[in-house]
């Protein structure tokens, strides 16, 4: 920490201290870094350095073929890999005019809110870690292990998923899959209310989060915030209610709001939609026992890359596996943004395509990014500790911070 004399018009002789929080500070949770001055513990002021782990996505983003991209989406929020996937391909999906199958959307949505779960039990669970009761994460923890389970057996991965493909699914679930989903339905209930048992009413915990770092509709609207913290400060949108994408439309769900936008307030919204979300989960398992089982992909030969079994034994599979790959296809001259409900708020993809086989431009909206810019200012007049948890309740992934 460094010293030095600041004059003031109010204290000619009041000493502030220079303290860096970050990049590499265990607390920030992220590399990002927070250049303070402090007046003993109290924040006078405050500058949020980026950019630390900056990939140049959107631009690398412009050599890869549509089908490639999926991986960089992986980097952004890893904590909830699977909605980026998915999202990239709803946008290449509109702007292709694909119309997907309903046991597709259906089979999207459970996989994007298991991901809405295990990115809020990493981000409540941390802000209990930060407000310094640990069991909470660590109990937990166990159940983002049992979706990562589920991941593995439907697409190999567990973190960085690249799950699906334009178009669909790469293959069918199967019943090992819906058996554990099943389990994770009947078993992650009970935890969660044990979990809101330990921290809704503890007097510590409320102590720490409520009053902390609260924010007004109208100041987190004119940062253009969205997701959990925006509908914790009283705002109800929602793009899974506001625009519904993959057949959202059809479940019935609510959209838990706040009232007071305080680090307490964000704790209850992100619990809430976990239940949430096991709701919709519950109503998909039962739809898909309506549709075809057969189904995970629509037909679309020009765009969705054949089993690789059938491009070894099958001529038109083969040609339509070169085609593909070789970017041989037509695409439409259009720009299209398409926005899915990430588990930081809304996660758009604005695509200008020249009609080759790569974007001619990307931008990512990325929540984190517009989400943490007001971190700074809301932290004045805060104290150091306050600061942390209030970072911790922003949920801020550095790798949707920087792309």
């Amino acid at each position: 920490m460094q010293n030095h004399l600041l004059l003031t018009d109010n204290d000619p002789q009041s000493e502030l201290s220079t303290l860096n929080l970050g990049p590499t500070h265990p607390a920030t949770h992220g590399v990002f870094q927070n250049v303070l001055q402090l007046d003993g513990e109290r924040i006078v002021s405050g500058v949020s350095t980026i950019g630390y782990i900056h990939r140049a996505f959107e631009k690398i983003a412009e050599h890869r073929p549509f089908y490639q991209i999926t991986p960089l989406t992986d980097r952004l929020n890893y904590c909830s890999s699977p909605i980026n996937n998915m999202g990239w391909h709803m946008t290449v999906e509109k702007m292709l005019g694909i119309e997907m199958p309903k046991r597709v959307d259906y089979m999207r949505v459970i996989i994007m809110e298991l991901a809405r779960i295990t990115d809020h039990i990493v981000c409540n669970g941390v802000l209990g870690v930060d407000t310094g009761a640990f069991t909470g994460f660590l109990y937990m923890m166990q159940y983002r292990e049992a979706v990562y389970e589920i991941y593995e057996e439907i697409c190999g991965s567990r973190l960085t998923t690249n799950i699906g493909r334009i178009g669909g699914f790469e293959r069918n679930f199967n019943d090992i899959a819906f058996n554990k989903i099943k389990k994770f339905l009947k078993e992650f209930p009970p935890v969660l209310r044990e979990f809101e048992s330990l921290f809704n009413r503890n007097r510590i915990f409320v102590d720490r989060t409520k009053g902390v770092a609260a924010v007004t509709a109208e100041e987190a609207l004119s940062y253009s915030w969205s997701g959990p913290i925006l509908r914790a400060a009283g705002i109800d949108y929602d793009v899974r209610a506001q625009e519904p994408y993959s057949s959202y439309e059809d479940f019935d769900f609510e959209v838990p709001v706040g009232t007071n936008g305080d680090v307490y307030s964000r704790f209850l919204v992100r619990n809430e939609e976990m239940w949430q979300s096991l709701r919709m989960i519950e109503q998909a398992m039962a739809k898909l026992e309506k549709e075809d089982s057969s189904i995970f992909h629509a037909d679309v030969p020009e765009f969705y890359l054949p089993p690789k079994e059938e491009v070894y034994n099958n001529m038109e599979a083969l040609i339509y596996h070169f085609k593909i790959v070789m970017g041989e296809i037509d695409t439409p001259k259009t720009e299209v943004y398409h926005a899915v409900e990430g588990a930081n708020g809304e996660l758009g993809f604005y695509l200008v395509n020249d009609g080759g086989r790569s974007p001619y431009r990307l931008h990512f909206r990325r929540p984190s990014f517009i989400n943490y810019q007001m971190y700074a200012p809301m932290s004045r007049g805060m104290v150091l500790s306050d600061a942390i948890i209030n970072m911790s309740s922003l949920n801020v992934i550095a790798g949707e911070l920087d792309a």
